[in-house]
Parts: C-alpha cells; structure tokens; sequence
C-alpha cells in the first residue's frame, strides 16, 4: 500500500523538526553551554555559586574582598573587610540583590573559577577541587588612602589618580563621594545604601575618575604646548602676546587671561612665561599658528579619546568639533568642547614623565590560583611613543617653571604641573569652576591628575592651584613615603 501524499508531508515536516530540534540542542549543550550555564539569570547557577568560595581581592597584602560562610545554611557571602569606602570603585561590590560591579564584576569568571583558562583547568584536574583566581590589584592602600581622605575629609566632589609612568600601574584611585560596598553586599543594609546612593546628587556609584568627563580647563595647555614645539616654530623664547584678552577670528568675542590681567604684567611675554602664568590669550595666538590638525595630532598621541581596558567602565574623552578657529583658540585652552577624565589627565602627566611614551593604564597586577602560583600577570604596554623626548623635555622644563609659579616658590618637592580652572555650565563665566591639577616628580616614576568639582568649599574664587594642588602634592608625598618603605 502507497503512503498517500497528505501523510508524506507531514511525516517529511515532523523529519524537518526533529532534525531542527536536534540540531538546536547540539548548539546548546556544545557551543553554548557556558553561556546559558553562567548566565546571572540562571537561578540554579546562582544557588551553586553561593556553596562555593570566591577568589580574594586584595592590594599591598591588605584583602579588601573575601568569602565567608554562613553556618546555617553553607552558603558564602561577600564580605568587604577594610577600608570598603575607599577602595568601592575599584573592587566593586557583589550583591545578591543588585548584581555586580568594579572587578566583582569584570574578573568574576576568574574569582569564581569559571574561567576559561588553561592553568585553571591544568589545575582543577591534578587538584580535584575547585581552583578560583586571587586578583591582587596595583594600588597602594597608604597613597590610597591619602587621595580618598584629602578629598572626602573636606567635603570635596571629584576624583584622584597617581600612576606609574613607566609601567602604567594605577597606584591610586580615588572617587568621591564614594560608596561602602560592605553595605551593599550586606542583605540587611543593601536595600537602604543603594537607596541611600543612587538618590545621592554626588553619584556615588560613579567613578569620578573614569566615567565623569569634564573641561580639563588649563591642563590641556601642556598638549597645546606640545603640538606647538612638535610643529618647529614654537621653543620656550618664542614670544607670544600677554595683552589681557584677545579676540576670536571671525567673532567679536573675547577671551580673556584670568582676572583679566596682562600676562606677568607684559604686552609680549616667551612660551615660557605665557606657560609658566597660564596665559590664555598667548595659547589663542599660538594655537591658531599651529592648526587643528597638529592640535589633533597631539591629543591622539596623549590618548584623549581613547578607552583603556581596566575592568572598570570608561568614558572616552573629546576635543569636540573645531570648525574654525575661534573654536580652535577657545580648544586650546581645554574649554568649548574638550572634555576629559581625571585617568586621562593623569596619563597625560605620566606620557611626559616616561619622554614621551605612552604606556596603558592598569589596576590589575596578577592573578594567582588558590596555591599562590601566578595564573597571570599584566605586563607594561608602551601604547604610543608619538611624543618625541626632546619635547617632553622641554615639556618638563615648562611644567617645573608652573609649579613655582603655582607654589609661589614654596615648595620644596621636585615636581612638575599644571593647573587648571575650567569654566562649565551654560553660565560658564559665572560658574563655580572645576579645579584641577597634573604633576610628576621628575625621575621619581610617579605622576598624578586630580579634579575637585564645582570648586570645592572655594566656589568661584577655586582655582587649580588653591584647591587642587594641595591634593596632588600630598598624593606624591605620599607614594614617595611608600617607595622608600618599599611600596607598603
């Protein structure tokens, strides 16, 4: 007996949904069951996390984040033993309740031992047990310490971060206000802290120091400056106005020096003393002499609109739009548009420390498996060398001569900085301006950014050099002390 036709088709359509249905099911369970298994939306994978301890973090020896157990039940819960505040942004916090973030967040696959990692899996199977990664990050809790106190012991909104020139290790990263991430793993106090700081003006849960973008104000000079030198026409005693304002091309607008004064009291001043006096109206002149293009060119070489891969989330700085050169002289002095992070600023300052090499920002030093042995460990990454020496040189030169003029001679300390007092606002002229400050110690492989938003306790009477400066010379201060006790 003949099968009929309607009987044919769907005997060949229940044929073509079996092989579907299996074809599904192979993509499932081989290519994609660590995707489905660890997704943070699988209840079961949830409940086998808790039975299982997590990898520590932890910075100069000091754990800052660890697993207990619970006795009732056997489960683990996090725990943030010391100095949670300080530390929030960067170790992050895991809750049961508001998920994860900070290198909780981006190194959970090592710290819970789900990693896809030769070593972990070599490990696991010699060991016959669960084998999780140690991440140990490169801050230094004393200087840590010191930029999370300066700034939240006098109220002040902002961020701080010291590097490394020569390797890129982020030796400090302070955010404030900041958060207690003890409190938000605690299911008892969860509910009521991120209440607490997601209703907080001051975004707590923000890292000031890689997400919040802002006018960089004067500091930009020193890439201003180094587009200038690179160019050939500009070196320290080539002359530039010091009138008190200056008028944009094309406009009838004014820029002015701060408190509208001439530059050092002169009509003609060199680079050296526009730079030295932070001089607008001389790096409106100047910067118009050079072109975008090589303004351009200089910010890419410094990394201004780049992202770094951290393990904590970023924003990218910008120039902006420079479409004539009204807005290229209003640029050069970091206003308009040109909007950067305090880790961006910083590698500003550790770029001229290290001659003009570029290395990648880092905050994670290694990773060892539960027997102490390394799993991995970050290298230094030169990203750029596009500055030549010679112009960080001179770069150094400049920036020593702005730090006497910023200390008014007084300080004793062998650095180098710039400061900034960036307007913002749709009242710019009548805003409380942010205030900033990038240094190095020449020779001493440490360079800082700091930013105190919205002036302080000082308003519009802040400037980089009263509010900012102190900060940075005491988070200098205090990697030296740190060095010397070797790096405790």
């Amino acid at each position: 007996m003949t099968m009929n036709k309607p009987i044919r088709n769907i005997m060949f359509f229940a044929l073509i949904m079996v092989i579907i249905l299996m074809a599904n099911l192979s993509i499932v369970h081989v290519f994609k069951e660590d995707e489905y298994a660890n997704n943070p939306l699988n209840r079961r994978m949830f409940i086998k996390a808790k039975l299982q301890p997590r990898g520590q973090i932890s910075a100069g020896g000091i754990v800052l984040a660890e697993s207990k157990q619970e006795e009732e039940n056997g489960f683990y819960h996090r725990e943030y033993p010391n100095q949670s505040q300080q530390f929030g942004i960067v170790e992050g916090y895991l809750s049961d309740v508001y998920g994860s973030n900070g290198i909780e967040s981006s190194y959970n696959d090592i710290l819970s031992g789900t990693a896809n990692s030769p070593k972990l899996w070599w490990k696991k199977l010699i060991s016959n047990e669960k084998v999780v990664g140690n991440v140990e990050l490169t801050l230094i809790p004393s200087v840590q310490q010191t930029a999370y106190s300066k700034m939240s012991d006098a109220g002040y909104e902002g961020a701080v971060v010291a590097i490394k020139p020569s390797t890129g290790e982020v030796l400090a990263m302070a955010s404030t206000p900041s958060y207690d991430s003890a409190k938000i793993a605690d299911e008892n106090t969860a509910e009521q802290a991120w209440k607490q700081y997601t209703e907080d003006e001051g975004s707590p849960l923000l890292n000031h120091a890689t997400q919040d973008i802002l006018p960089p104000g004067s500091t930009f000079k020193v890439i201003t400056t180094a587009a200038a030198l690179a160019s050939g026409k500009y070196n320290p005693s080539s002359t530039l106005t010091g009138e008190s304002q200056i008028t944009l091309p094309g406009t009838t607008s004014t820029l002015e020096n701060y408190g509208g004064q001439t530059c050092a009291g002169s009509h003609q001043v060199s680079l050296l003393t526009a730079f030295q006096y932070s001089c607008n109206t001389a790096f409106v002149q100047m910067s118009i002499d050079v072109g975008t293009d090589e303004l351009r060119t200089a910010a890419a070489a410094f990394g201004v609109e780049e992202q770094y891969d951290l393990g904590l989330p970023m924003s990218k700085g910008t120039l902006g739009p420079i479409p004539d050169n009204a807005a290229l002289g209003q640029s050069s002095i970091g206003q308009r548009d040109v909007s950067m992070s305090v880790l961006q600023n910083a590698v500003v300052a550790a770029t001229v420390a290290n001659g003009g090499v570029r290395m990648e920002p880092h905050v994670v030093s290694k990773v060892r498996a539960n027997d102490l042995s390394i799993l991995s460990e970050t290298k230094p990454k030169e990203l750029s060398h596009d500055i030549k020496p010679e112009t960080a040189e001179t770069l150094t030169q400049l920036m020593r001569a702005s730090e006497q003029h910023t200390s008014g001679g007084s300080s004793s300390l062998n650095i180098a900085s710039k400061t900034g007092t960036a307007e913002h606002g749709e009242d710019s002229r009548n805003s409380n301006p942010h205030a900033w400050y990038i240094a190095f110690a020449p020779g001493e492989d440490i360079a800082v950014a700091v930013v105190v938003k919205n002036g302080g306790d000082r308003g519009q009477a802040a400037t980089g050099g009263s509010v900012a400066a102190p900060i940075g010379r005491a988070v200098i201060s205090a990697v030296q002390a740190a060095n010397a006790q070797g790096g405790k």
